[in-house]
């Protein structure tokens, strides 16, 4: 699953994301989440301090500054005195059939004047990948892929260390299907591993010797029985894929913006 808070934020405005969260049950922020106060290395609070440079993006996917194809608009979220959200478009067609498309969007969701969350489209305006700094420290740490604009990966560094990932999540038909995480071993390479169905976690995989292979499984009797029992009642529909291949959840552009999770 994805980080809610951040997710909610990016869509709602922190403060507002906040009382949703909240609303929805929990013991309360989590210490990633608490760092989210402060701004980002160069950012401010205050609006009026806000740096000439946003730290663009958009600008590391798709050169839009001075170039004529490609047109940008901002504009000011919930809770922003300033714009905090920018998109860029591209026209193409002749002069009787333009057309504009979104192909960039970045977002300063901690409202400190730097962008940290970024969406690239393609042509056909479906997302294809996604970046997000989500503890605002200046580093990217979560990164989203789409296929068929869908959120088919997310890849996460919850150690905020090195800029790495160390977990990586996999969605099927919209639903999580696997989760690799490196807990231990020091190569950085998976050493655990999740098979999810229906959402329910099925079983786990463990790597205690650190040689890349599974060692010990520990699994969900009740929930594999049922899973065993729904493909028996319905033999040509899949049950989801328990591969090390990947899929998952859709992610609209709406507006302010939607985020996701693995």
């Amino acid at each position: 699953m994805m980080r809610g808070w951040v997710a909610a934020c990016r869509v709602l405005g922190c403060s507002a994301a906040l009382a949703v969260v909240a609303g929805c049950g929990g013991s309360g922020p989590s210490p990633a989440s608490t760092a989210k106060a402060a701004p980002a290395p160069g950012g401010s609070k205050d609006p009026s301090k806000w740096p000439a440079d946003d730290r663009s993006l958009c600008e590391g996917f798709v050169h839009w500054k001075n170039n004529p194809q490609l047109d940008a608009d901002e504009m000011a979220g919930a809770e922003a005195i300033k714009p905090n959200i920018r998109r860029v478009y591209k026209t193409s067609g002749d002069k009787d059939n333009q057309r504009s498309v979104l192909i960039c969007r970045e977002i300063d969701t901690n409202l400190d004047g730097v962008k940290d969350v970024v969406r690239v489209f393609n042509e056909k305006g479906e997302p294809v990948r996604e970046e997000a700094d989500t503890n605002y420290d200046g580093k990217i740490d979560d990164w989203l892929t789409f296929t068929s604009g869908r959120i088919s990966e997310e890849d996460v560094d919850t150690t905020f260390a090195n800029g790495k990932p160390n977990v990586w999540k996999f969605f099927v038909d919209g639903q999580l299907s696997r989760i690799r995480r490196n807990m231990h071993c020091p190569s950085g390479s998976a050493d655990t591993w999740e098979i999810y169905f229906n959402n329910r976690l099925e079983r786990v995989g463990v790597d205690s010797s650190c040689d890349g292979h599974v060692d010990r499984w520990d699994r969900d009797a009740q929930l594999m029985a049922s899973e065993e029992s729904a493909q028996q009642q319905a033999p040509d529909a899949g049950a989801g894929d328990t591969t090390d291949a990947g899929g998952s959840a859709a992610t609209p552009d709406a507006g302010g913006r939607t985020l996701r999770k693995k």
